[in-house]
């Protein structure tokens, strides 16, 4: 089953194969193969994935991305390309969809735009739709660090709150746009944001993203 997160992987996978191991991406400190090992432990070592959320375990997470990180940089874009077993609780479609599509989608970009010169990919209506649905759960989620009020909407006019206060600050973009800018990307999302210039730009230094 063709699924929006088999599409972005593709497009990663392609991104880091264009972009060579050693490239800078948005990731502070990753090159590309730093990047490529994260993705490979999130899914395939889930003893040690657990220190991207939990502190105490981001020692372990270290080390084993750091032994992934070692290995051939054909092997480890294989692994990306390929993603985990179908024994994997990500190797099951539904979970790939929920947990993948924005995870991918975002560092692709991570890699795309870490180039200088480079451009928003054009994306097809169907994950435009499903980017918006997911950029709305990330205002909900993320907003809660807004040092402002904060309010996404798309340019034909559909909004999201992400954060209640005053005063306001309106980041205008399409969805894609707005889910890097809510993924902590927001020097590199092509938005234009509304409001008093000292709310504008705490949202645009304030720390969203995990």
């Amino acid at each position: 089953m063709a699924t929006h997160a088999r599409a972005e992987r593709a497009h990663l996978a392609q991104a880091l194969t264009e972009a060579g191991p050693e490239a800078p991406t948005l990731c502070e400190g990753w090159t590309t193969r730093d990047l490529a090992a994260h993705v490979v432990v999130r899914e395939r070592r889930v003893d040690a994935a657990g220190g991207i959320m939990v502190k105490a375990l981001a020692p372990r997470l270290a080390r084993v991305q750091a032994e992934f990180a070692a290995r051939p940089w054909t092997e480890l874009l294989q692994m990306v390309a390929e993603g985990p077993s179908r024994r994997s609780l990500f190797g099951l479609a539904p979970v790939d969809e929920a947990a993948n599509v924005v995870e991918f989608f975002v560092h692709c970009e991570d890699v795309r735009r870490a180039k200088p010169g480079w451009e928003p990919r054009r994306i097809e209506a169907d994950l435009t739709e499903v980017l918006w649905k997911r950029a709305a759960g990330m205002a909900r989620l993320s907003g809660r660090r807004a040092p402002a009020g904060l309010v996404l909407r798309r340019p034909d006019g559909q909004t999201a709150v992400a954060h209640k206060g005053a005063p306001v600050v309106t980041v205008t973009g399409e969805p894609g746009e707005l889910v890097m800018f809510m993924s902590g990307r927001q020097a590199h999302s092509v938005v234009e944001m509304d409001g008093p210039e000292h709310a504008v730009a705490a949202v645009r230094s304030a720390k969203f993203g995990l």
